[in-house]
Order: structure tokens, then sequence, then C-alpha cells
């Protein structure tokens, strides 16, 4: 790797960090940049998804506040998001990549169309459960936690716009703030993250320069990211995540 392709790799984590912080979709910067320095499809996932470990973590610290009283949540989301990684990372390393790669395109955008009809989506739902006398699952019942499991498993084996996919289900299916669910994703995809990185560690094949350049950049920029993301309203953040997630339909459709 010449200098400036490591100076492009390291940008790309500082970018990716920032952006999976406030939205996810990290992916989608630092993956075409690592093929574009010569390094096969598969080793570029395996070390991007290592670099990246360092970013999610520094998102979730950065966070932090906004994780108070979520410690419940987190740890019964936590424990899906576990076992959804490690299949991920296992789907990754025994099966074609055309067989999954072929509906992420659908799953981003079933995930947007959840993320702007999610509002309207959330009334309707209280009106019923008002209508009907019942109440809003604490932790969202089976339903979120059977999406969660689904998105981690895709986070695992790829995971750009594995952000849009979580947010987009927990804002649809809990009852509370933007910022405070997008903090939860943050922590999810640093056990993803991290439990994929564990099994890749030990078998798959990956580059330690790229690694240690999106691992150091992707740190900074998921510090850069909370102190942007959590000023932003609901709307702005909800704005972000549909622009962001559509940015990544186009991009995995045309290759």
């Amino acid at each position: 790797m010449g200098i400036w392709e490591a100076v492009a790799v390291f940008a790309a984590g500082i970018g990716a960090g920032a952006i999976n912080t406030v939205v996810g979709s990290g992916t989608l910067i630092t993956f075409p940049v690592l093929l574009a320095t010569g390094l096969p499809p598969i080793t570029a996932n395996v070390s991007n998804n290592l670099g990246l470990v360092p970013g999610s973590v520094s998102g979730a610290i950065g966070y932090r506040r906004e994780l108070d009283g979520q410690r419940a949540r987190i740890f019964r989301f936590g424990a899906v998001a576990l076992v959804g990684g490690f299949i991920g990372a296992v789907l990754l390393l025994t099966l074609p990549s055309e067989a999954f790669n072929a509906i992420v395109p659908a799953l981003i955008a079933v995930a947007l169309v959840l993320v702007i009809l999610q509002p309207r989506l959330s009334r309707a739902l209280r009106r019923r459960r008002e209508r009907d006398g019942g109440e809003h699952p604490e932790h969202g019942g089976p339903l979120l936690l059977l999406g969660l499991l689904l998105a981690s498993v895709y986070g695992g084996y790829f995971g750009a716009a594995q952000g849009v996919i979580y947010l987009s289900l927990m804002g649809l299916l809990l009852s509370d703030d933007l910022q405070r669910l997008n903090a939860v994703k943050n922590v999810l995809g640093a056990l993803v993250n991290g439990v994929a990185a564990a099994v890749f560690l030990f078998i798959a094949h990956f580059d330690w320069i790229a690694v240690l350049l999106i691992a150091v950049g992707s740190a900074i920029g998921g510090q850069l990211g909370a102190k942007v993301g959590r000023r932003l309203p609901p709307a702005v953040l909800r704005g972000a995540v549909v622009v962001v997630g559509t940015v990544a339909v186009v991009r995995l459709l045309l290759g």
C-alpha cells in the first residue's frame, strides 16, 4: 500500500466512524476504498470489519449519556446482536457472496420505507393499543427481537446500512426518543462488529495495515460523529438516515 493509498484509507476510516455513529453505512465509504487499493473483496470486507470495531466502541462511548436508564434494554438486545453477528461472520466465510449480497439492496430499501413511515405507523399503533386497551411493549416484543437478530446476521456478514435497519426497527416498535435509540444502535453495532472480528481474527485473511489505519481513523470519527449526531433533532436525524440509506442502495445496485 502506497503512502497516498494509506492516507485515503485513513481518511475513509474517519468518515466511516463518524457516519456510523450518526446513522450507519460507514462500510460504504471504507469498503470501496479498500477495493481500490487492490485487496480482494473478502479480504477487504474482513479488514474493514476489524478496523471499524474501535469506531463502533468510540461512537458508543460518545453517546454514553443517552444510554442512561437503558441497561436492561441493552443486555436484552445485546445478547441477540452477539448471536446474530456470530452467525453472519460464519456465513461470510462459508457461503458464496452472491447468495447474500443479492438481497442487500432490498433489505436497505425496506428499512428506508420503515424510517419514512415510522412516525405515522407509530401513531397508528399507539391509537390501536389505546382503543384495545393494550400497552406498548417495553422492549418491543418478539417481533423486534427477531428483526434485530436478522439485522445482526446481516451486520456480521457485510454491515452496510446496518444502523439504518436498527434505527428503523427500534423507531417503529419502541416508544422512545430517537437519540436514545441511536445510542443503543451504536452499542449493538459495536457488539456485532466485535464478535465478527473475533471470528475473523482466527479464521479469515486480512490486511493488518488496512485494519490499523481504519481502526485509528474510525475511533477519531466516532467521537466526531457523536458530537454532531446528538445535536440533530429527530426530524433531521431521520432525514439523514433516509439520505444515507438511499445512497447505500444506489451504490450497491451499481456494484
